[in-house]
């Protein structure tokens, strides 16, 4: 039996992408996480590099950007395409694009390239800020969900590979963020089932080059008669260069071909040709064969679970790998936070498995067609034209861009409705849930805009303004002061009443919480946004009802000019499809996704909407007569 001592919320095992960012959550949120590593010290060089816009974001949120940033990683904004000249002698760029097209809104429209060691490094600092110490060398050598302690039912083995000392401990859960190799799931028996038979062997180097190739800081595929390539900008100077190895699709087909240094080095400077490219240093290099393949189960029974390349593999073109980890550990850590902070009912963690694996599964179909399309011919000039023009008539490959586009930038993950997110199809009592040219997804993430701050006069980013502290966030578009002062003071009211969301789950220690807490007064599950349209000068902010001045960090006006919509007088309400003249509430899950919208009406009918939304899966009954439904 393992002390006290030996008790943990969680064991993490592996500190990839999504090892880390679960515990840098966890940990902050205040749960005792043991957290091991089976290698004796963090990525060197190499590995994943590519971070989309939409995990920019998300990093933004959990407070990281400064510090990515500091690495000075390569911005990719653009992509450019390259072909055989047709009289076979070289290259010629045919064509280039946008990372990032402007139709995909988001504020970081760039890919930033820079290698997993030095991502790891800052997630490190701050899990170790936050009061966890990644153990390393450590691996697991057994587990088990016994059951013989209901509240830490899982037995977890650990070995330590210096010493042998083996420490067994006991948890409320554990995770396997081990990457391909999984010990965890291969235990579990879950199979890996293949989206497409078709294997390749990729090598990738890590180098500083010497060339006059022009876009050698650009993004490039590039296909000649000699082969194809890769290009990918650096940071410090450096490229990366992925070569196709091999396919099974290949005559003489072998998974476990090779290639050494110089026969790639060898193959680039044929396929660049007529340009030069040599090489001051290697960095990194690597030979390894990628399937398309996903794990069947991402869980048996809601204690021991799996997430990142434990769940999920693909051969390495769209830079997915690490961004698919971050959203799997993001959306795994406010579930087990709802769960255990004692807000939703253990069912909620059902949702995890069905959400991230569908994502999962559009990836690989995606990263299936994207390989096949790499080996295919080039667009032409004309299809490039009509892809940025919008042209009605586009070719497969056209198609395959835009829409690839926004699920490769991450803005395109899209959760289905279930029991937390209402769509307009969610058999909800109420009239009020969706509102009539909302252009707001339920199931996306919530649209960047800009708004004042009152209390300070400052322009601000709305989506940022509550950090990832593991909190819901109700933003409540009030429209015009003047029309929706009685709705508004019906919310307030209403929202305050025994049975509300915010009452059941006020914080007991409300009667102490400092004037300065920014985000959670009421409640640490919940913040409330207020969001009218007017200039600042507009709001009255002394007549706001005393719950709604409870939020002083959090009232806005929509008064900052948005490019997207230029000629609005209220830009955020126009952007998100809300009449300035009514008024709506966004509820918006703790992993920044839209989970409902509501309509802000007078009366209690607002408020009674949104009981019912949280009664759905929360652990305690929520409105008057509600009873929990899970």
């Amino acid at each position: 039996m393992a002390n006290q001592e030996n008790r943990y919320d969680i064991v993490i095992v592996g500190a990839g992408p999504v090892g880390i960012l679960l515990s840098l959550c966890l940990s902050r949120w205040g749960y005792k996480v043991k957290h091991i590593d089976n290698r004796p010290v963090p990525t060197a060089t190499g590995r994943a590099d590519g971070i989309q816009p939409r995990s920019i974001e998300i990093l933004r949120n959990l407070g990281l950007k400064r510090a990515l940033m500091a690495y000075e990683p390569a911005k990719v904004y653009d992509v450019a395409f390259w072909d055989p000249l047709p009289s076979g002698k070289g290259i010629t760029r045919t064509g280039n694009w946008p990372s990032c097209p402007r139709f995909i809104d988001t504020r970081y429209p760039f890919t930033a390239l820079v290698h997993q060691g030095k991502i790891e490094k800052m997630f490190i600092h701050e899990i170790e800020k936050a009061g966890t110490t990644i153990q390393r060398p450590w691996t697991i050598v057994d587990f088990e969900n016994s059951g013989k302690d209901a509240e830490y039912p899982v037995e977890v083995s650990l070995k330590c590979l210096d010493t042998n000392v083996i420490e067994n401990v006991r948890a409320k859960y554990l995770f396997s963020g081990e990457g391909a190799r999984s010990f965890v799931r291969e235990k579990l028996g879950v199979k890996i089932s293949y989206k497409d038979q078709i294997s390749f062997v990729w090598g990738v180097m890590d180098g500083v080059v010497q060339t006059n190739f022009p876009d050698i800081k650009t993004k490039c595929t590039i296909h000649s008669d000699s082969g194809s390539i890769m290009v990918i900008p650096r940071e410090d100077n450096m490229v990366r260069l992925y070569v196709q190895i091999a396919s099974s699709t290949d005559p003489d087909w072998n998974p476990r071909k090779t290639a050494t240094v110089e026969e790639v080095q060898e193959a680039a400077k044929k396929i660049l040709q007529p340009y030069t490219i040599q090489w001051d240093r290697v960095e990194w290099y690597s030979v390894y064969p990628i399937g398309q393949g996903i794990a069947e189960q991402y869980t048996l029974d809601h204690r021991v679970f799996m997430g990142g390349d434990a769940c999920h593999t693909h051969s390495p073109k769209a830079g997915q790998g690490m961004n698919t980890a971050f959203h799997d550990a993001l959306n795994f850590a406010w579930k087990i936070h709802a769960v255990e902070s004692g807000f939703a009912n253990r069912a909620l963690l059902e949702s995890y498995e069905p959400e991230r694996k569908q994502i999962a599964e559009n990836l690989l179909s995606f990263d299936n067609k994207y390989a096949a399309l790499f080996s295919k011919r080039r667009p032409t000039a004309e299809e490039v034209g009509n892809a940025k023009a919008g042209d009605s008539e586009e070719d497969e490959f056209v198609q395959t861009f835009k829409s690839s586009c926004e699920f490769t930038s991450g803005y395109g993950v899209a959760y289905e409705p279930n029991v937390i997110n209402w769509g307009p199809s969610h058999p909800a009592q109420s009239h009020l849930f969706g509102i009539d040219g909302a252009k707001l997804v339920v199931g996306k993430a919530f649209t960047p805009t800009t708004v004042t701050r009152l209390s300070d006069a400052n322009m601000v980013h709305l989506e940022q303004e509550v950090p990832a502290n593991g909190s819901f966030r109700l933003f409540v578009f009030a429209g015009s002061p003047s029309k929706s002062k009685k709705a508004l003071e019906d919310f307030a009211s209403n929202i305050e009443k025994e049975k509300s969301f915010l009452s059941v789950y006020r914080r007991p220690d409300i009667a102490d919480v400092s004037y300065f807490e920014r985000h959670n007064p009421h409640s640490k599950l919940f913040t409330l946004n207020f969001i009218f349209a007017s200039e600042k000068n507009g709001v009255d902010l002394t007549s706001l009802p005393q719950l709604v001045k409870d939020y002083h960090h959090h009232i806005y006006a929509d008064d900052i000019p948005d490019v997207r919509v230029p000629h609005a007088k209220f830009p955020v309400h126009e952007k998100l499809g809300f009449n300035p003249e009514q008024g709506a509430v966004v509820v918006v899950r703790p992993d920044s996704h839209v989970s409902c919208i509501v309509r802000l009406v007078e009366g209690s009918g607002t408020v009674d909407a949104l009981n019912a939304y949280f009664n759905a899966f929360s652990s305690k009954p929520l409105g008057q007569g509600a009873v929990s439904h899970l």
